[in-house]
């Protein structure tokens, strides 16, 4: 095998790596949870009335669980190949940076988002959401090459942890920019709070924040350590590349069958991620200074969501614990156990209290089960030198995963006309993962040729 130029273990490297995401964690927050999702239901709705509906026949939530499918989709459908050609020709940084400028720019285009430029809007939605997921394949494929395998756990949680701070921070700073608290012309930071000024501009922050923060990270980050030289078209050697991973991950029955099993328990992990602010504003209720019940409000979602955050930081760190002492496998089982019953607890929740307490308990088991899933895949690798193509199946499954959950969680609604009947079909996701976990292999098993 050609040997790696990279020392693995370099701190300057690995503070390197977990400063992308601190960079690209602000789209998950500001974009994909708490700002974007409230300001699309007030651009979308006047009151109880349902605009979108009205105009095109499709309620406004389920359009917009489908355009974060759809971005998923074109990732899923095209990373593969792009891992494969990354790999032929040892250039993961400049993939990475590619989907970290796509994204961030799409971002700021939220800017000029607009019912009546509804279709526009969304398709940068669909972008931002394309480049923040393809940056991550590239991104992760990084792990084993800078990292020994018993240092991935740790890592992994390090990373996800600076995600979770530097998201926090700048939506602390987004929710000055945006909180109006007596009802005047401006908001706490002086921006006129007229024609959603305020949420457009948090969305400007974003694509800053994400591409400028990224520089730090790529001016460490190795550009092709193994000294690979492209030979031969690109794309077809891409394809080949691809084809061969796939031949080594078939003849794996532990990596194989983690990758199935997370496959299905991270439908639910993405869909409650993306999808939990837009289903508590339409279900859970409080209570008005005057006593009366009123939905949920902004503030108190908000909040909500940085529970999760901040709780999330100590979930990650719980995790790798828990991975010492019992293993990864049997950290992630516990996980799934965990997310059914939240999802159980979500059905039956009315009040902001209620969503409160749910949301710490989200908050735990997100930051561990994340930060544990990508550090035990990088574990399992074969020893390869194509980590980008076997990161690109681990993400395909993410993606995919992704897309079937948010296009179910859309569907459900539009076929039934209740929220809470997607929250059954979540909760299902977990019980069958944790069935699959329970499945696999404790120690690697080669596939006999009779088993092919």
């Amino acid at each position: 095998m050609t040997k790696s130029s990279l020392p693995k273990g370099d701190r300057r490297i690995i503070r390197g790596w977990t400063i992308y995401d601190w960079a690209n964690s602000v789209y998950s927050l500001t974009i994909t949870t708490a700002v974007f999702p409230v300001f699309y239901l007030a651009i979308t709705h006047e009151g109880t009335t349902d605009l979108v509906l009205q105009r095109y026949g499709i309620p406004a939530q389920s359009l917009y669980s489908y355009a974060l499918s759809a971005g998923f989709l074109i990732v899923a459908l095209t990373s593969p190949l792009l891992s494969g050609i990354a790999d032929h020709t040892g250039k993961k940084l400049s993939f990475l940076k590619g989907f970290c400028y796509l994204g961030a720019a799409s971002c700021a285009g939220l800017f000029f988002f607009g019912l009546e430029q509804l279709w526009i809007g969304l398709f940068l939605l669909m972008m931002a959401c394309v480049g923040f997921s393809g940056s991550l394949i590239f991104y992760d494929a990084f792990l084993p090459e800078i990292a020994a395998p018993e240092d991935h756990d740790r890592i992994s949680a390090r990373g996800y942890t600076m995600g979770y701070i530097g998201s926090v921070i700048l939506l602390v700073l987004n929710l000055l920019m945006v909180t109006n608290l007596d009802g005047g012309e401006t908001t706490l930071l002086g921006i006129p709070d007229r024609d959603g000024l305020p949420a457009r501009i948090t969305f400007l922050t974003v694509g800053l924040w994400w591409a400028g923060f990224a520089q730090l990270a790529f001016r460490v980050l190795p550009d092709n350590p193994y000294g690979l030289k492209a030979t031969g078209d690109v794309w077809s050697s891409g394809y080949r590349e691809l084809r061969k991973v796939w031949r080594q991950l078939r003849s794996t029955r532990r990596l194989k069958g983690y990758l199935m099993a997370f496959f299905v328990f991270n439908m639910g992990i993405q869909t409650i991620m993306y999808l939990a602010v837009t289903y508590a504003k339409e279900e859970v209720q409080d209570h008005d200074a005057l006593g009366a019940v009123v939905p949920i409000s902004d503030q108190s979602l908000i909040i909500s969501i940085l529970l999760i955050q901040l709780v999330a930081i100590l979930g990650a760190l719980l995790f790798v614990r828990m991975s010492k002492a019992w293993g990864n496998l049997a950290a992630l089982t516990i996980g799934c156990g965990v997310w059914i019953l939240l999802c159980v607890s979500a059905y039956g929740i009315h009040w902001a209290w209620e969503f409160y307490l749910l949301a710490c308990g989200v908050g735990l088991v997100m930051g561990g089960s994340q930060a544990l899933s990508r550090s035990t895949y990088a574990k399992f690798l074969p020893d390869t030198l194509d980590h980008a193509s076997y990161f690109s199946f681990y993400d395909v499954s993410y993606y995919v995963g992704t897309v079937l959950g948010t296009f179910a969680y859309g569907l459900v609604y539009q076929v039934t006309g209740d929220l809470r009947n997607t929250v059954i079909f979540i909760g299902g996701f977990f019980v069958v993962g944790l069935i699959l976990l329970a499945l696999v292999p404790r120690a690697e098993v080669a596939v006999l040729p009779h088993d092919e």
